[in-house]
């Protein structure tokens, strides 16, 4: 399920930008048609503008309250209409380059993993200045028995290093790991944490997955090589249209 709402601070309308010939949305529609676990894609959107463009490219879509606070309420609303869906994958409406795999990935940590209620994805960081970037979410990370379980996600550069050196950046395993805003959940476990109250922790890092880790819910942690490229300001839009052309 793609989350999609039309206002956005940093790139007014972005969804609906359509310099490629395509809107947005499109992109990362048709992206996550690739993946081959999931067994349908919809959009929730939160207007009927959106609505729309998604019906215009022939798209599955749902229309959700204006109201919701974020993506993840926004999924947890459209839930209830989808019978006995057992897993629900929540793909960021801005990643137009996510990979089929990345999804296969997510929905695979719980289908190995019957007893976890949630899985999102983290990927390498191999740059000081990403590490430094607030707005690089990071995740560290403890090993369980088929992969990895989340301890703690920050804004924060964590883990942080008492004597810094810039080969920690290159060395294997690597040191730090970029949270990808890709999540799956089980039904019964999303409808359950959209409705429990923000947490401390949460509101202080604007970070919706601590939540569920202040509730004491796991999160498994699947890495992949590459991360996806999610679309927040002008220049990251610029770039790319001028890679798909």
């Amino acid at each position: 399920m793609i989350p999609a709402r039309l206002a956005s601070t940093r790139l007014p309308r972005k969804l609906l930008l359509a310099e490629t010939g395509k809107p947005l949305i499109q992109h990362t529609y048709e992206a996550a048609q690739q993946a081959h676990l999931p067994s349908g894609l919809c959009v929730a959107a939160d207007c009927e503008e959106i609505a729309q463009v998604v019906r215009d490219f022939r798209g599955k879509v749902f229309l959700t309250s204006p109201s919701c606070a974020s993506g993840t309420d926004r999924v947890a609303e459209v839930a209830p209409q989808l019978g006995d869906v057992e897993i629900l994958v929540n793909v960021q409406g801005d990643e137009p380059e996510l990979s089929g795999h990345s999804i296969d990935l997510v929905v695979a940590l719980l289908q190995d993993n019957p007893n976890a209620a949630m899985a999102t994805l983290a990927t390498p960081i191999r740059e000081r200045e990403k590490l430094l970037d607030p707005a690089c979410v990071k995740v560290v990370t403890a090993p369980i028995q088929n992969g990895a379980r989340a301890l703690y996600f920050s804004r924060a550069p964590i883990p942080h290093a008492r004597e810094w050196r810039d080969k920690l950046l290159q060395e294997n395993p690597p040191h730090f790991y970029q949270h990808l805003g890709l999540y799956a959940y089980r039904r019964d476990f999303l409808l359950k944490f959209a409705a429990l109250p923000r947490t401390p922790l949460e509101q202080l890092e604007n970070l919706e997955q601590l939540r569920a880790l202040e509730h004491g819910y796991e999160i498994l942690v699947g890495i992949v090589d590459e991360p996806t490229i999610g679309i927040d300001t002008p220049a990251d839009y610029a770039a790319f249209v001028a890679r798909h052309r």
